[in-house]
This record gives C-alpha cells, sequence and structure tokens, in this order.
C-alpha cells in the first residue's frame, strides 16, 4: 500500500513561484513513477508532468514545459514539483499520483487510470 500527502499550494500572484510535496509512505514507494495532475474548477483532471522511479526520466506537459520542474528524493520518498513563472490559469488543485511502471516509455503515463493510489490534493490560486 502507499499513501501519498501533497503540501506547498497556497496564493501567489501571476510571475511568482511555489514549491510542491508528494511525501510517499510505503516500502516499494521508491520504485514507482510518480506523477503530477491539476484539476480547475469545472474541468476534468489533466496531466502535469511525471518522473520515473530513478528520477533519470521526466516528462512534462506543453502548457508547463519551461516553467515547471519535477524532482524526487527517494531517501526522503518525497517528490517535488517547483513552479516558475505561475499563471492565473495554472490556478487547480494539484495531485500527485504513483504509479507502478518500470518501463521506459514514462511519456505514456498522461492518463488518471494509469496511475495506482493518489494523493489528497493541495490548492494552488494564482492571482492576475
Amino acid at each position: 500500500q502507499v499513501q501519498l500527502v501533497e503540501s506547498g499550494g497556497g496564493l501567489v500572484q501571476a510571475g511568482g513561484s511555489l514549491r510542491l510535496s508528494c511525501a510517499a509512505s510505503g516500502r516499494t514507494v521508491s520504485t514507482y513513477a510518480v506523477g503530477w495532475f491539476r484539476q480547475a474548477p469545472g474541468k476534468g483532471r489533466e496531466f502535469v508532468t511525471v518522473i520515473s522511479w530513478s528520477g533519470g526520466s521526466t516528462y512534462y506537459a506543453d502548457s508547463v514545459k519551461g516553467r515547471f520542474t519535477i524532482s524526487r528524493d527517494n531517501v526522503k520518498k518525497t517528490v517535488y514539483l517547483q513552479m516558475n513563472s505561475l499563471k492565473p490559469e495554472d490556478t487547480a488543485v494539484y495531485y500527485c499520483a504513483a504509479a507502478r511502471y518500470s518501463g521506459s516509455y514514462y511519456y505514456t503515463l498522461k492518463a488518471t487510470y494509469d496511475y495506482d493510489y493518489w494523493g489528497q490534493g493541495t490548492q494552488v490560486t494564482v492571482s492576475s
């Protein structure tokens, strides 16, 4: 069993930065790929980024590429999402999720059904 807890959300002005954390528990969590999704009011859950279990592979949605950076510390069992140059359209609840995946095609892990465990989400609000 894997449990995920997000933190670090909040209110920030456009152009600002936030760093989200996803703390994981479970013996084998370090072998899971971890992704971030977001859900704005009235919209579906949208893929943001994913990182391989080793941290060696990452993939980003076009909407955040160049602004967001995902990283992980397997000793601390924590995955981070550094968000820079935030825009009002980044406003959403951000969720981290873990996937039992050890293949090479991390860019395919873009659907919610690809993931096995989810956190409860953290709100990010970007004001204009």
